[in-house]
């Protein structure tokens, strides 16, 4: 065999050798990328595009751990959701919830934990500035209270209850505490359309959801503060 020949068969095997290795590392890295979308989309809630409570609660703490008393939890519930799904459809309930996820994520950023807690509830952990709470949860309130167009030009009205703990005001960091207090609040304010603010003694509430008779009256920001 010449030198010429030689050296072109000495390349050509080292193509093939290069050529078969990389089939199964093309194959893997595909595999990866399939397993990485896989592993994300089971971290989301597919009908709001929100984190499921398990990621939520993972993110929720970091912020906290990271911002301290700048950070607020915010609790979130869509009012008389049973009814939009009897009067106009369960799409239209779809929608109504796809809508809330958008307009929390909107609001809060990327910055911040948004997630489905299951239902028509949903939470926030975020950084908030003190001086600008008020103002910033009556836009809140305001961008989850506008109607819902449905595709086929029926329009749907909102209503939500919303509760906020900070540590500030509460006395606690701890995630479940402040999500204890915080629904505590807004279940104090069903209704009433405005902002329900948790104090203290909502931490160490005994009951579930909040439901406990003769709790004293709420500070709020909002439509009703």
């Amino acid at each position: 065999m010449t030198a010429a020949l030689l050296t072109r068969a000495r390349i050509g095997q080292r193509t093939l050798l290069i050529t078969t290795v990389a089939v199964p590392l093309t194959g893997w890295t595909v595999h990866a990328l399939t397993l990485h979308r896989q592993l994300a989309a089971s971290r989301r809630d597919p009908l709001t595009g929100l984190l499921r409570r398990d990621a939520y609660t993972a993110r929720a703490r970091r912020i906290l751990a990271r911002h301290g008393d700048r950070a607020a939890v915010v609790v979130v519930d869509v009012d008389h959701f049973k009814a939009v799904n009897d009067t106009f459809g369960h799409p239209a309930g779809d929608a109504v919830l796809a809508a809330t996820g958008a307009r929390l994520t909107a609001w809060a950023g990327p910055h911040a934990s948004v997630g489905r807690l299951g239902g028509d509830e949903f939470a926030v952990v975020l950084e908030t500035e003190a001086g600008g709470r008020g103002r910033g949860f009556e836009q809140l309130l305001g961008m989850l209270c506008a109607p819902v167009v449905l595709d086929d030009g029926r329009t749907v009205g909102v209503a939500v209850s919303v509760g906020v703990a900070t540590p500030a005001a509460t006395g606690s960091r701890d995630l479940s505490a402040l999500q204890r207090a915080a629904d505590t609040a807004l279940y104090a304010g069903k209704h009433s359309g405005a902002v329900a603010v948790a104090c203290r003694e909502d931490v160490t509430v005994p009951s579930v959801n909040g439901r406990r008779a003769g709790r004293p009256g709420t500070h709020t920001w909002g439509r009703a503060a």
